[in-house]
């Protein structure tokens, strides 16, 4: 059983988190700290320069509640938000806060993920921790 779940997600409508949860849940210990983590990535300065500050700070308070929403599915979990490359910047986030299993849902393999690497792909590689990937 695990102690600390890192539950990388989407905050796409497509996106179905209900396997992620379910498999958290099926090894979560009874005192489990959960932890559901969106990565964006960062806008480039060259783009930054047409962005009004307020919507960038909007859109993260949009997210930060979309994440809260869906930590209440859950006991003992927290939305977080993070800036980053999506694959290096989870599994870092699971290593400097300890987390010993992380939750990652995986597409259906397109050919450029054979070229480039998928998210999950980089978790599985680089994380120091255990990954359950979930399909």
């Amino acid at each position: 059983m695990y102690k600390s779940i890192l539950i990388p997600v989407l905050l796409d409508k497509s996106r179905d988190v209900d396997g992620s949860f379910k498999a958290a849940m099926a090894m979560a210990d009874d005192t489990a700290q959960i932890t559901l983590l969106h990565v964006f990535e960062a806008v480039p300065s060259y783009v930054a320069d047409y962005i009004p500050p307020d919507y960038m700070n909007s859109k993260k308070d949009a997210m930060q509640g979309a994440l809260d929403e869906m930590a209440k599915q859950l006991p003992n979990c927290r939305g977080v938000i993070a800036e980053g490359r999506a694959g290096p910047r989870i599994s870092r986030w699971a290593e400097e806060n300890g987390n010993d299993c992380i939750v990652i849902a995986s597409h259906e393999p397109a050919f450029s993920d054979i070229l480039l690497g998928s998210v999950a792909h980089h978790v599985v590689r680089h994380a120091k921790c255990a990954v359950h990937v979930i399909r």
